[in-house]
Formats: C-alpha cells, structure tokens, sequence
C-alpha cells in the first residue's frame, strides 16, 4: 500500500536486520533494552521459515523504513475464529504526526477483517500516556479486568518437568 510518502510493506527475508534494529529501538523508547535477549537471525529464523511463528509489516516514509508493526495469530475460545495479536508497533520519533502508526493498525484490522478474524489485540505499558491517548482515538478500549501472567525461565523449565 502507497499513500503520499507512505509505503506499507510485508517483510521478507533480508530485512531480519532491520526488523531487530526496530525491536531494539522500541526496546530503547520503553526503557527495557536489557529486556532483548533476541538476534536477527532468531528473527530470521521465526519469520521467514518454512513454518513462521510471527509477521511484520514494514513503513517506510519517502522510500526510508521509518516503523514496523510485528504480530501472530492467536485464537479466541468464546468466539471461536482467530485473532491477530500485535506483539510491537513502533515509529521513529521524526516519522511520528503523519499516520504511520494508524495505517499500520489499520492494515493490521484490514487483514483481521479479511481472514474473519474477531479482533486486533495488544498491550501498552501503563505508563505510555501518548500511545494509550492514540489507541483510544482510534477506538481501542482497554480490558482493566484481566491481569497478564507470564511463565518464563526457571519456572517455566520447572513446570515442564512437573
């Protein structure tokens, strides 16, 4: 998709690179780099294999990759069709104001409508007023009344072994 200096692409094989320089970046802005234990070639490896766990959706400005939007199916029980479920969205801080972001998201829903699937979910981290301010803009409604668990590392090697 193309609309004035606003291209959209899927990402392919190559660009591995600068898929992982756009997790480190959003990495940066939440304050979490030394969160990312990931590499371009476990994004090589995930996203473009015979099998892919994940896709990405890449923005360029003018012929410059200026954000990405990385996400997989998930499935809901109740409605029972799947979803999308988008793991990062990020624009460079000089591309933000000029609808990136929204025409990510909106590609994103553009697939989910598509594919039947029931919705387009995420999380924001509680402090990140800006994006929290977009989402509602865009009609996004948060769900206060679920808590997100996690088992990772140790605890998840132990339950395995359970």
């Amino acid at each position: 998709m193309t609309a004035g200096g606003l291209t959209l692409r899927s990402a392919v094989a190559g660009d591995e690179d600068l898929v992982f320089y756009f997790i480190t970046a959003l990495a940066e802005y939440e304050k979490q780099r030394h969160e990312v234990k990931s590499s371009a070639a476990d994004i090589a490896r995930h996203l473009f294999s015979d099998r892919p766990r994940a896709y990405a959706e890449i923005a360029e400005w003018d012929g410059k990759p200026v954000g990405f939007a990385l996400w997989f199916y998930n499935f809901s029980t109740f409605a029972g069709r799947p979803g999308l479920y988008l793991e990062d969205l990020f624009v460079e801080p000089e591309a933000r104001g000029k609808g990136i972001g929204k025409a990510l998201l909106a590609r994103l829903a553009a697939r989910a409508v598509a594919e039947d699937c029931c919705m387009v979910q995420w999380w924001v981290l509680n402090w990140n007023t800006p994006s929290i301010d977009f989402y509602k803009s865009i009609g996004a409604a948060p769900k206060d009344e679920w808590t997100v668990y996690r088992l990772s590392g140790a605890a998840m090697k132990a339950m395995a072994a359970s």
